[in-house]
């Protein structure tokens, strides 16, 4: 069973979720965006080692911790790491204050019908196995939608929940996240047929799950997901907006909190002094923060 206390933390909402789940194939973009350029590392477990520099260093910051930031994800490699001396989860909750989660998914297939499902995950037990043992609250998985296609949003909901059944027997909470890609032209119609199929599934639940929405077209689309009693909290992603743009848009969708990756990072720089990384994240977690609890 998922630990009472993390539950009650992120039930209450009082904050937002941090993404540090960068995989292989997005770090190399994160950490150009950080100021760090290709040729500073000649290897993939360089590249890692610098990511995890970059992550710790935002966790260590004085803003990071659970009064403001409620959770963290993690990629799986930054669990199987340590921070401060101690396991990232360890590090995460027992020294921040800030509830721990996974990323588990392996990718995407190519796109048919307008959606890109995930790629088959073999070894997911055995991942959550480990994440278990490690103090893992909760999972987290995408997949993307790019069309408002009946067949396709009714594949990626089905295998977003059949995955969140397994994730759930390992007392694990699922956060279930069908992408909705920001530029389609349709994406407002896309929300609402998303919407309506989650909906479809709630109610034969037997555990509570997690929602990581794209920020709507139209404000309160997903209210009726976020008073569902089988979810835990819908958390929003960036999904490219700038963050100033997704700030304004979370905080006229009261109930959804943040859960923001390249929004969390923009204006951090690995050539800044410690006082102003410090000072940029800080207010980075302050306006992410307000946002979330807006409304």
């Amino acid at each position: 069973m998922p630990n009472q206390t993390q539950a009650d933390q992120i039930r209450a909402g009082q904050g937002f979720i941090a993404a540090l789940d960068q995989s292989g194939g997005s770090t190399p973009k994160a950490l150009k965006l950080y100021g760090i350029e290709d040729d500073a590392y000649e290897s993939e477990a360089e590249m890692f080692d610098l990511m995890h520099a970059m992550r710790t260093r935002i966790v260590d910051a004085p803003a990071f911790s659970g009064a403001k930031v409620i959770g963290a994800i993690l990629f799986e490699m930054t669990m199987d790491r340590q921070m401060g001396g101690k396991p990232s989860a360890a590090y995460l909750w027992e020294n921040q204050g800030v509830v721990p989660f996974l990323k588990v998914d392996k990718g995407l297939e190519a796109e048919e019908n307008g959606v890109q499902l995930m790629k088959p995950m073999p070894e997911l037990d055995a991942v959550l196995t480990r994440a278990v043992d490690h103090g893992i609250f909760g999972t987290k998985m995408r997949s993307v939608i790019s069309a408002a296609n009946t067949v396709g949003i009714k594949a990626i909901v089905d295998q977003q929940f059949a995955i969140g059944a397994q994730i759930q027997e390992h007392g694990l909470v699922p956060i279930l996240e069908p992408e909705i890609t920001i530029s389609i032209e349709d994406k407002a119609q896309a929300e609402s047929m998303l919407r309506d199929e989650i909906l479809r599934h709630l109610d034969g639940l037997e555990h509570e799950v997690m929602l990581k929405l794209t920020l709507p077209e139209v404000p309160g689309q997903y209210q009726p997901l976020i008073e569902h009693p089988k979810v835990m909290s819908v958390v929003a992603l960036s999904g490219g907006y700038a963050r100033d743009e997704a700030n304004t848009r979370l905080s006229k969708n009261g109930g959804m909190i943040a859960s923001f990756s390249r929004a969390l990072t923009e204006g951090l720089s690995a050539k800044q002094s410690d006082l102003d990384f410090n000072t940029v994240i800080a207010g980075t977690i302050d306006s992410i923060h307000a946002a979330s609890i807006a409304g």
